[in-house]
């Protein structure tokens, strides 16, 4: 996959390309039939498949820190699409001047000029260009003059319910893993680097890896039994904690402090990714760190007994 930053670095698809159009947040279930879907349509017309994604997230751009809480960072979305039929991952930079491309505008400069595209995917709900102007309607009409088409990605339901972002969202800020893990695909997950904490865990004899979140908002908080990938090949088990660590110092960053069972070795400065399995508690404000320890205790029994009895299944 090839991955352009920025409409500066776009060079023009001499015999065109298909394409869709979305911020991909999650890359659930819906998300991939869609891109399945276009990859099908490229196998046929002999095409490349683009995808157009943006950073930051319009709504983030025009919300910022009161928009949803994202599933994935750019890295892990990047990651997740190497995995995917995709050939030209483009990610544009959502800023003023692109917020005020009018939507004739972005079709004919972005789409026809420089992307040559033939074929269009997108929601009958989509909408685009300068005060959401632009819909699936105009695109197909622009379509037929200038010799592309346009196809609705259609809605991808599980158990009735038409997977979304959205849904993801609700279902992970309400606990349930399950629900998440079924519109996913898998088990809900977050990568990062390992970074030196304040090494307070270890004076408690829980020393955690830790990783920033660079973010306020984030779909998931609490206490959960979580896996750990992304050292030496193996899987190891642990339980999480993602919040402000309002017994320590209850800032606004938020931080995912993973204790694993059993490990002792150095990986400050790799990159893992945490899978999060079932939630134990709501993150809880302690009187003293020693009534910290005693709540870790209780919430490392009970992280085993979820994965003892997830290995009897």
């Amino acid at each position: 996959m090839r991955l352009i930053r920025g409409l500066s670095h776009l060079e023009s698809f001499k015999n065109g390309c298909v394409l869709t159009i979305g911020n991909f947040d999650g890359l659930h279930l819906g998300h991939q039939g869609v891109i399945n879907k276009l990859a099908e349509r490229g196998k046929a017309l002999g095409l490349p498949v683009v995808v157009m994604t943006f950073e930051p997230q319009p709504l983030e751009y025009f919300l910022a820190d009161n928009s949803p809480s994202r599933l994935m960072c750019l890295r892990e979305k990047v990651i997740e699409f190497t995995k995917l039929p995709v050939d030209n991952l483009l990610i544009v930079g959502f800023n003023r001047d692109f917020a005020n491309y009018d939507a004739e505008q972005f079709i004919d400069s972005i789409l026809i000029n420089k992307l040559n595209v033939k074929h269009v995917v997108v929601g009958d709900d989509f909408r685009f260009g300068k005060a959401r102007r632009g819909n699936f309607t105009m695109l197909k009409d622009k379509g037929l003059r200038h010799g592309f088409t346009v196809e609705d990605t259609g809605s991808y339901q599980i158990a009735g319910l038409r997977v979304s972002s959205t849904l993801i969202r609700d279902a992970l800020n309400a606990g349930d893993l399950a629900k998440a893990e079924q519109l996913l695909g898998h088990n809900y997950s977050i990568c990062g680097r390992v970074a030196h904490g304040d090494k307070r865990g270890r004076t408690i004899g829980f020393p955690t890896a830790n990783i920033q979140m660079f973010r306020k908002n984030t779909p998931i908080n609490g206490v959960f039994a979580v896996t750990m990938s992304g050292i030496d090949g193996l899987v190891f088990e642990g339980v999480a904690n993602v919040g402000n660590r309002p017994t320590v110092d209850g800032g606004s960053k938020v931080i995912l402090e993973t204790y694993l069972f059993d490990f002792d070795k150095e990986i400050y400065g790799r990159y893992v990714e945490v899978h999060f399995h079932k939630k134990i508690r709501d993150e809880l404000r302690f009187h003293s760190l020693e009534e910290l320890k005693a709540q870790i205790l209780k919430d490392v029994a009970e992280t085993k007994k979820i994965f003892a009895e997830i290995k009897r299944l």
